[in-house]
């Protein structure tokens, strides 16, 4: 009886370790945070932010003021920086388990956005770095185990999935789940804008000036100052190159 008894307290104390392993550098670590949490992570309006801007430096790294909303999830706190005029709207989620997250100045990342690094397989090369000015549209995924790097002005639409891992499934004698993943990595380069939904795998790079169109599947590396749109994605014009008359439209400009 008291083996039986046994058994299951030891299989929650193993799971209760591996979940507080999943959320914090250390069991400390994990107090600090939830406790941050609870009572300042939920207050509204600029008080709220005020009182993050202030407290949480105390779990992460702040290069100047940053405005981080209420119900703003973050995990492995002392894996992210975040630069001057750091934007992180409500609902946002940084899971930063170690190379983590850095995100340039006054860069915004919108709500409901997740950044996702989640690295418990010792990758070498897993963590998000994003630039400066950027913009992280609603809902946009970024998976970071093989690597993200993302640099200055560069726009994703709502929705964008930016994923750098990717699962083998060589062997159909054995479920995708026993064969290991890959990790290569993905580059974004300057001043590309991804529209809504467009996706980019595991291993590509991103040309500086690129625009992905919405819904595109990008499998393979895109050239600068290209347009690429399909599934999977394919060049439909160099912006360089293309010289064809534009119709008559309104154009504005940020003030």
């Amino acid at each position: 009886m008291s083996a039986s008894i046994a058994r299951p307290r030891t299989s929650a104390l193993s799971g209760v370790r591996l979940y507080l392993s999943r959320q914090a550098s250390s069991p400390a670590r994990y107090v600090l945070e939830q406790l941050l949490y609870a009572t300042v992570g939920w207050v509204p309006t600029v008080v709220g932010i005020a009182l993050r801007g202030v407290l949480y430096r105390l779990i992460l790294k702040m290069d100047g003021l940053a405005a981080i909303e209420n119900n703003v999830r973050l995990r492995f706190a002392d894996h992210i920086r975040l630069g001057h005029g750091v934007y992180l709207d409500q609902g946002v989620y940084l899971h930063a388990t170690p190379g983590g997250i850095t995100i340039g100045d006054d860069t915004i990342v919108m709500h409901g956005a997740v950044l996702h690094v989640y690295n418990f397989r010792d990758l070498p090369h897993a963590g998000i770095t994003i630039g400066a000015k950027s913009l992280i549209g609603e809902y946009t995924v970024i998976r970071g185990q093989g690597g993200v790097h993302i640099g200055d002005r560069v726009y994703t639409s709502p929705f964008t999935q930016i994923i750098a891992v990717n699962h083998v499934f060589d062997d159909p004698n054995r479920p995708f789940v026993e064969q290991g993943i890959t990790a290569e990595g993905i580059v974004i380069e300057d001043d590309v804008w991804l529209g809504a939904s467009a996706v980019v795998t595991d291993g590509v790079r991103v040309g500086r000036g690129a625009v992905v169109a919405a819904g595109a599947v990008v499998t393979k590396d895109v050239p600068p100052y290209t347009v690429v749109g399909g599934v999977p994605a394919k060049p439909i014009r160099s912006i360089v190159e293309d010289g064809r008359a534009r119709p008559e439209r309104v154009v504005y400009f940020q003030k």
